[in-house]
């Protein structure tokens, strides 16, 4: 799979890395302005966190942007503020089925979940800061895409 270079655009307004997979993956999707995104994913955080009756349970107190954003804020920040659809290639106890390789996803513009990381593929071309897709083995739990 063909790999860019993309930070999202995020090396316009920080310097240095950060775990920052959630921007990036929507930056690079939608070509939306990485700080515009930073900034509403951060209060779109801050909100659920601190309306959430079960946060304790749910959320890591140092869950930020820049420091990982928990899956079911992801989720929900994709579905309702993007109005991406969720589509789910795998269940427990299904093994993997589809793999981080472009022969295996389908064309478009992708928010693809793997393991403890998202990240974007445009027609089976990965944009991201690093190879993520463990030469083509890496399991992609599901991905979003515009409808």
């Amino acid at each position: 799979m063909k790999v860019v270079y993309s930070d999202g655009g995020r090396s316009k307004y920080f310097k240095g890395s950060a775990g920052d997979c959630v921007c990036r993956a929507i930056c690079n999707a939608t070509g939306k302005d990485y700080k515009e995104v930073y900034e509403d994913l951060d209060k779109f955080i801050k909100y659920h966190m601190e309306h959430s009756k079960r946060r304790k349970h749910k959320f890591k107190e140092s869950s930020s942007v820049r420091n990982g954003v928990p899956k079911p804020l992801s989720r929900k920040y994709i579905e309702e503020r993007l109005k991406w659809k969720w589509h789910p290639l795998m269940t427990i106890g299904s093994g993997c089925k589809v793999h981080l390789n472009e022969n295996e996803l389908p064309k478009g513009i992708l928010i693809i979940k793997a393991s403890k990381h998202l990240t974007c593929v445009k027609d089976g071309v990965l944009y991201d800061t690093y190879d993520c897709t463990r030469e083509g083995t890496r399991c992609v739990y599901g991905y979003w895409s515009k409808d």
